[in-house]
């Protein structure tokens, strides 16, 4: 049914008994691998078996199940954060606002609100949520702006490590940053310190695209020189931003499609959901002014096609894993260790059964022997006491035998002292002189 093959130093197919199936050698046996490791035995069909249909399988599924995506918008007031947001999923997510009057009051701090949609187009359905940031960089004092919006960020990757800990997790809302955009004004200089400054503190938690707000205000050689200095800001402070990702194995079309939409970042775009007429009468979404049109989806007026295509077209899961894979992980790797969990690094690990059991039996002698100089140990420790009390036992019996035998000589000594005494005729005790009484005569 099938033809076993392995792959050949030189890049031909060799059948399992040596011989090549490409370039007609010589039969040759199968050089053995030099790292130890065996060959790779590929198998080629003979016949259709069915799993070359995952793909359209997991398309199936991801139909039915619906994505899910949140995007936000970050910038001053005035720069068409909400009409771009419009123009991008061509619909009225944002109606259209109405400025302030004079005295009403201006709110004193960064607000963040959300907006979520769905919306469907040729049978998928998207889950959109945004989420703007009025108030932004509006104030006089701007200092620490940007920290109502990390929190914010960082608050959702809470709400989602709180859902992975649950016991059922069924349903699990992903409602993860996983696209900020940062509207740039146009001023045609550089990036400003509250710019820099806030995509310092954002890049490492959410996937940041920049972009030229009202690029209708400059000319082509404003623009260029625009982005090559905003370039270079980026670049100086090591800020990330996200990039196309290639991929092996892609044609040329796609490697040049990604080398152009990275060529036109930042983004110079231009917003507008109303249709206005050119003047070889087309009906374009786009901005009228007196000396002409310009185009929102025309590529020679701006970059939003390009943004577009960027952001929904072709990238969008490539933005939802990233956050998934990279930032999520870097953020939730930092909180456990902040909270004292530490990786057992031997968990995952890949090991060979044989290796495995050797070293647990290394381990298990490695035991024993501690054990036993341990008993060692207390064995000697018991055998010196016990000598200790012997020795003291000893030399106390030493002590009464030379204090009786000192005894028995000098009882000795007394009884042939008395011995002599008799033998001698002596008295053992001297006589006493009797004493003469007064009044009486010596007879």
């Amino acid at each position: 049914m099938t033809d076993s093959y392995v792959s050949s130093t030189n890049g031909d197919a060799l059948t399992a008994n040596g011989t090549s199936k490409l370039n007609g050698s010589s039969p040759s046996p199968t050089p053995p691998s030099d790292s130890g490791n065996s060959p790779i035995i590929r198998k080629k069909l003979n016949g259709y078996v069915g799993f070359a249909n995952l793909p359209n399988q997991v398309h199936r599924k991801s139909v039915r199940k619906g994505f899910q995506f949140t995007a936000m918008v970050v910038g001053e007031s005035g720069l068409g954060k909400s009409t771009l947001i419009n123009t991008l999923f061509n619909t009225r997510l944002y109606p259209p606002t109405e400025p302030l009057p004079p005295s009403a009051e201006r709110p004193q701090t960064v607000a963040i609100e959300s907006i979520s949609a769905d919306i469907e187009e040729n049978g998928v359905r998207l889950r959109l949520t945004v989420v703007d940031t009025p108030g932004f960089g509006d104030f006089v004092n701007n200092d620490e702006s940007w920290k109502p919006i990390v929190e914010n960020i960082e608050s959702r990757f809470d709400s989602y490590l709180e859902q992975e800990n649950r016991v059922n997790r069924q349903k699990i809302i992903d409602n993860r940053v996983h696209a900020c955009l940062y509207f740039i004004q146009p001023t045609g200089h550089s990036l400003k310190p509250i710019d820099i400054e806030f995509m310092r503190q954002l890049h490492t938690k959410v996937n940041l695209i920049p972009i030229i707000a009202k690029a209708d205000t400059l000319t082509d050689e404003e623009v260029a020189d625009f982005k090559a200095r905003v370039l270079a800001d980026i670049a100086y402070h090591k800020i990330h931003i996200f990039q196309a990702p290639t991929y092996e194995n892609e044609d040329e079309e796609a490697i040049a499609e990604a080398e152009e939409i990275a060529s036109k970042i930042p983004f110079a775009v231009v917003g507008s959901d109303r249709l206005v007429t050119t003047p070889d009468g087309r009906k374009v979404r786009g901005r009228a002014y007196p000396w002409g049109v310009v185009e929102v989806d025309n590529e020679d007026h701006c970059d939003f096609v390009k943004l577009r295509q960027m952001l929904v077209r072709t990238y969008m899961e490539e933005l939802r894993e990233y956050t998934n894979d990279v930032l999520y992980e870097n953020w939730r790797t930092e909180k456990l260790i902040s909270m004292g969990v530490v990786q057992d690094s031997s968990v995952f690990k890949e090991v060979n059964p044989a290796i495995r059991i050797q070293e647990e039996r290394v381990m298990h002698e490695a035991k024993l022997a501690k054990m036993e100089a341990e008993m060692k140990m207390v064995f000697q420790q018991k055998v010196q006491e016990k000598e200790a009390k012997l020795k003291q036992s000893e030399e106390e019996l030493y002590a009464r035998h030379r204090e009786m035998k000192e005894a028995l000589e000098k009882q000795r000594l007394d009884l042939e002292d008395k011995k002599r005494r008799i033998e001698s005729g002596r008295p053992l005790t001297p006589e006493k002189n009797q004493t003469r009484k007064k009044g009486f005569l010596r007879t």
